[in-house]
């Protein structure tokens, strides 16, 4: 499997897309593919999100402001995951005195929440 699609290949390969909405979500900066000289190409992960953004588009009708809401918070969400898995590594390789002491205020923090 290629690492870089065409925009050919993209509007091929994501079936709901038309190449008007592939411009218009690239012009909106939804998606940021790699410019190229050859045109843009974009990655796996463009596509799951092309494809996230059509079901939004077509299942739930939002608009641009909508997606960008939307998409939006999901970033949110994908980095803070990234950052809560940064923060347990860190952890796990603390001392077994140091890592008990952090597991324990983490614990008496969430229930105060």
């Amino acid at each position: 499997m290629s690492e870089w699609f065409s925009e050919d290949e993209v509007v091929t390969t994501v079936i709901r897309l038309t190449r008007t909405q592939l411009v218009r979500f690239v012009e909106v900066e939804l998606i940021k593919p790699q410019r190229t000289s050859g045109g843009n190409v974009f990655r796996q992960i463009d596509i799951a999100r092309l494809e996230l953004l059509c079901d939004l588009t077509l299942d739930f009708d939002l608009d641009e402001i909508g997606l960008g809401v939307v998409i939006s918070l999901i970033d949110q969400l994908h980095a803070a995951r990234q950052d809560l898995a940064v923060m347990a590594q860190a952890i796990d390789q603390l001392p077994i005195q140091e890592r008990a002491s952090v597991l324990a205020s983490l614990g008496q923090s969430l229930t105060v929440l």
